[in-house]
This record gives C-alpha cells, structure tokens and sequence, in this order.
C-alpha cells in the first residue's frame, strides 16, 4: 500500500485481521468522523461520546474478523457503533412507561419552524433529551429499529418504547416551537 492510496475495505479487514496497525488507522480514519456522530447522538456529550468510540473501535478490532462480507463494511461497523451505545445505556439507566404524553394548551408558532432549523440545532435539541427518550429516538427514528426490536434491546416492554418515543417526540416538538415563539418575537421587535 503506498502512502497516497486509499486501502479498500478488503484491505483493511484483512489488515486488521492481521493487527497490522496502519490499518487498524485506516480503519478509523476511514470511519471515526461518522462513528463519532452516531455516539454524539446517542451520548449527548463529548466526554461520553470519547468513551463510545474508543468503545467501538475496541469491539470492531476484536470482531473484525467475524464481518462476513453480508451488506456493507461501514454498515457493519455502524451496527457494532450502535449496540455499543445501546449497551451503555443499559447499564446506566432504567426506562418506566410514561402514562401522559400529551400536555394541552401548548400554542404551535408556524408550520415552518422546523424548515429555519439547521441539522445542528436539531442534533443539539436530541442531545439535550434524557437519556431515555434520546435512546429510544435514535433507535426507532434514526437507525429505524421497531419497538419490538428496541424494547428487546432495551430490556424493556414494547409500550414504554412506544411511550418514550412519544414523550420524546413531544419534548422535540416543544423545543421547536419554543425557538419559532422567540424568532417569531424577535422579527416583531426588529419590525417596530
């Protein structure tokens, strides 16, 4: 492998395989920008999201041999990425199902309060959730996991995934009309 060239992915498993240390790097050169993403989401902090991906990288080294060639390479990182997290939370929080997820009188500021939103100020408001809903959220929205499938991996019933992801859904959408509300005063006082 010369120094400019990309390795492929064969090379890099073979390598990792192998412990061949520039490929372990090249593996996480190659996926560490993306990985680090997907434990952001699901850490809501650098400091725990640190902790994930050197998680990560530890379980796809030590399972590397095991990829099977079925889908794809970054697929199969991304889903050992995921259960890394998922098994984190699980040992440090337990989930109750909620009763009441709708609170009445809650004002809706625009239809378009979503569309002025940035990619990053939506990541920020999912990190800003508990644990709980931003598990469940990033499990049934963003990886597209079912609540049968989060609740077995939660260790938890398919109603309190259900109910989490509702509250979830509610807490975002609060958020999102809060900063609507504050736009919304904002222009008023510049107009006058």
């Amino acid at each position: 492998m010369a120094a400019y060239e990309l390795p492929s992915d064969q090379e890099i498993i073979a390598g990792c395989i192998n412990s061949e240390r520039r490929f372990q790097k090249a593996l996480y050169d190659r996926f560490s920008s993306k990985m680090y993403s997907v434990c952001m989401r699901y850490a809501g902090d650098s400091n725990k999201a640190d902790d994930l991906m050197q998680e990560g990288f530890i379980k796809v080294y030590k399972n590397i041999a095991k990829f099977r060639g079925e889908g794809s390479f970054e697929g199969w990182v991304r889903r050992i990425f995921v259960n890394a997290c998922i098994e984190q939370f699980r040992k440090n929080t337990t989930l109750y199902a909620i009763q009441e997820t709708e609170v009445k009188g809650y004002e809706y500021y625009g239809d378009n309060a979503l569309e002025q939103l940035k990619e990053e100020d939506i990541l920020k408001m999912v990190s800003e959730l508990s644990p709980g809903y931003r598990t469940v959220f990033n499990m049934y929205v963003i990886e597209g996991f079912a609540h049968k499938e989060i609740g077995e991996m939660l260790d938890i019933s398919e109603g309190t995934s259900k109910s989490q992801l509702a509250r979830a859904r509610y807490l975002l959408q609060r958020k999102i009309t809060d900063r609507a509300r504050v736009n919304l005063g904002n222009e008023i006082s510049d107009a006058v």
